[in-house]
Order: structure tokens, then sequence, then C-alpha cells
């Protein structure tokens, strides 16, 4: 239990000064369509971080994670503002944007940003 416990304290102290450059973080909640499981959208989730969010400028860091009743949330550190804005600019041409809109129920979308 403490090396587990060393191994988070060490993990939180890599990632704080990379949190610390985050001037904008973006908040989006949304609820899955009926009959997508976590399981089914975790890979999914996983692949829109990897082949587009992740290279967008700007990109410190994204985390996913569900709720309950088919809810998820994505919590996205960016540097700036300009660079939220660009990435949500490109998110629609993005393809992994399709097979990820795809899967959720779009008008349970509400997302958030909150300035440092």
């Amino acid at each position: 239990m403490k090396a587990i416990k060393n191994y988070i304290f060490s993990i939180c102290v890599l990632l704080t000064p990379s949190l610390a450059l985050a001037d904008v973080i973006e908040i989006a909640t949304f609820t899955l369509k009926e009959g997508v499981s976590y399981q089914q959208f975790e890979p999914i989730d996983k692949a829109l971080e990897l082949e587009h969010v992740s290279k967008q400028a700007g990109f410190i860091s994204r985390e996913s994670a569900k709720g309950s009743d088919g809810e998820w949330l994505v919590v996205v550190h960016w540097r700036s503002l300009k660079d939220a804005d660009a990435s949500m600019n490109s998110f629609m041409n993005a393809k992994a944007a399709a097979e990820f809109m795809s899967h959720i129920d779009s008008s349970s979308m509400s997302m958030k940003r909150y300035s440092k």
C-alpha cells in the first residue's frame, strides 16, 4: 500500500508543473446514447484523445470518467483560450470526432470553460 501511495504522489508531483501552465480548464459532460455501454465507449473516447485532442496546439492534459446512468465527464487543460478555441473549431472535421459523436446524445452535451 505504501508503494502505491508513493507512486501516486510521484505522478502528482510530475504533473503539477504541467497543469500550472494551463490557463483554461474545459469541462464537458454528456450522456451516452441508449444502448451504448461504458466499455464500448471507452476506446472511442481514448481514440479521440490520442488521434485528435492531444495533437492540438496548447494541449496539456485530458482525462475522462464515467458517471451513473450513461453519464460521461471530460476535463481538458489548455495553455490558452486561443488554443482551446482552435481545437474546438477543428473538432468536427476530425475523423475520430465523428465516431465519438455518433455514440453520445448530443442534446445532453454541456461544455464550460474556466480561466485561471
